[in-house]
């Protein structure tokens, strides 16, 4: 399960009203591909395409897919939001990574 916060999903939310997707069609796709400073970085977009593999839940109102090889990094995930002068924006909670860089983009198992 890929989990959604409250704040992550009034954002998501609002994002998806401003470039007029409808919640029916479209949904937040997300992936961890090779890169970034510790290995493998977060990568997040929407989507309204399904692929044959892909992984698919709903948390908190929120569509979530992602590929099967990106969800084995990610099971028990939880996308969160921040804003405010510390704010990071979007960014994930992942219980499975060992090490994560200064920045908070890339992570590692």
């Amino acid at each position: 399960m890929i989990y959604v916060s409250d704040q992550a999903k009034t954002r998501v939310k609002s994002l998806m009203e401003e470039k007029k997707f409808s919640t029916e069609d479209y949904f937040l796709r997300v992936s961890v591909e090779s890169g970034g400073c510790s290995g493998l970085t977060y990568k997040m977009d929407f989507d309204n395409e399904k692929k044959p593999m892909d992984q698919e839940f709903e948390d908190n109102g929120v569509k979530v897919v992602t590929d099967l090889k990106s969800f084995l990094y990610l099971v028990n995930t939880t996308l969160e939001f921040s804003e405010g002068l510390n704010g990071k924006g979007f960014y994930f909670n992942n219980p499975n990574a060992s090490r994560s860089c200064a920045c908070g983009e890339s992570f590692s198992l």
